[in-house]
């Protein structure tokens, strides 16, 4: 039998990884304060012309704009903790799923066990 297992993936911090992954997370936030932006049009657009209740409106909007918002928290705490860990550091950048096969008589903490991928500039170093 197979089953589909999440795995974390850590990256090396190095002078070019990190100066990567800055502009990644900035490129992110603006991704989402452009989001935000363009819901706030959206909403004052269909409040002036729709037959929609404009609490009803406004309600949709600001849980969208909420969660936009909470993103950009994540991401301005993910470049803070960038900024301070020492080049070096394992720093967690994303689950990828992997298949796993399990047969009878196989130990279950071996197979579900915390396994993690490695990853130094672009490169898988360790898979553990």
């Amino acid at each position: 039998m197979k089953i589909i297992k999440k795995i974390p993936v850590k990256q090396v911090l190095t002078a070019d990884s990190k100066e990567q992954l800055s502009h990644d997370f900035q490129s992110r936030y603006q991704r989402y304060d452009r989001e935000c932006q363009q819901l706030r049009f959206e909403q004052r657009k269909l409040e002036k012309r729709s037959d929609i209740s404009p609490s009803e409106i406004e309600k949709r909007f600001t849980q969208e704009i909420k969660l936009r918002k909470e993103k950009m928290n994540w991401v301005e705490y993910k470049l803070q903790q960038l900024e301070i860990l020492p080049e070096g550091s394992e720093l967690f950048i994303e689950e990828v799923e992997a298949i796993v096969e399990v047969t009878e008589g196989a130990r279950w903490d071996e197979i579900y066990e915390h396994q993690t991928i490695v990853i130094k500039d672009g490169i898988v170093i360790q898979a553990r």
